[in-house]
């Protein structure tokens, strides 16, 4: 095995895992740093009617996403917090590849917010709007883990998301599964049904008109 497929850009290789995974302890406590300082940036901002204290928290938030997403989860400055954190707790194995499309999203919609504030100028209220979408998925995120941005690879990326939190791709998986199963099993149990009440038709024996 080659060094690049040991050291996946995103995540760890670890046995029994098809893809890249990674810690969703660290990612959700990550996110809860990220909540903490984005929300007491943002009450400032709404209290005071500027947009100053916002573009500070803007900022390492739009470099930390693409830092995370152009060289790597482990040389980010908040993931590295957030292992810190939950050093001592035993790491939950999730996908690596729907985390990189959740922080993506995350970079788009920093990149957008940190433009809005500076380079076109908006009025407050957007950029306010936009900054309560970031919180609200960082908030899901930490407090619930649910994670917005690898639903949405479910549905836009090229492959399904794997080893989600709390084993929801599994479900999904065995729910299609079971769906397709009983739905086989109907189709056959009708067609015995139906072989079964058939009426016979009676056959002509030539032998018996002698």
């Amino acid at each position: 095995m080659s060094k690049k497929e040991d050291k996946p850009l995103i995540g760890v290789v670890k046995p029994g895992y098809s893809v890249p995974v990674i810690n969703e302890r660290a990612v959700r406590a990550a996110a809860g740093i990220l909540f903490l300082f984005g929300g007491i940036a943002y009450a400032n901002a709404f209290f005071t009617n500027s947009i100053e204290p916002l573009q500070p928290f803007g900022f390492v938030f739009m470099v930390d996403m693409l830092i995370r997403v152009s060289l790597g989860d482990r040389w980010s400055p908040v993931m590295a917090l957030g292992r810190l954190a939950v050093r001592g707790q035993q790491p939950e194995w999730v996908g690596a590849p729907q985390k990189e499309f959740a922080w993506w999203l995350g970079f788009g919609l920093a990149l957008t917010s940190c433009g809005a504030m500076g380079f076109f100028g908006a009025e407050l209220w957007v950029t306010l709007a936009l900054c309560a979408l970031c919180l609200t998925l960082l908030f899901l995120e930490s407090a619930f883990g649910i994670c917005v941005g690898c639903q949405l690879q479910s549905l836009f990326g090229k492959q399904p998301p794997l080893y989600c939190p709390g084993g929801v791709c599994e479900v999904d998986s065995s729910d299609t599964d079971s769906s397709a199963t009983d739905s086989s099993d109907a189709n056959g149990e009708s067609l015995a049904t139906e072989l079964l009440i058939r009426p016979r038709t009676p056959t002509h024996n030539p032998s018996s008109q002698l």
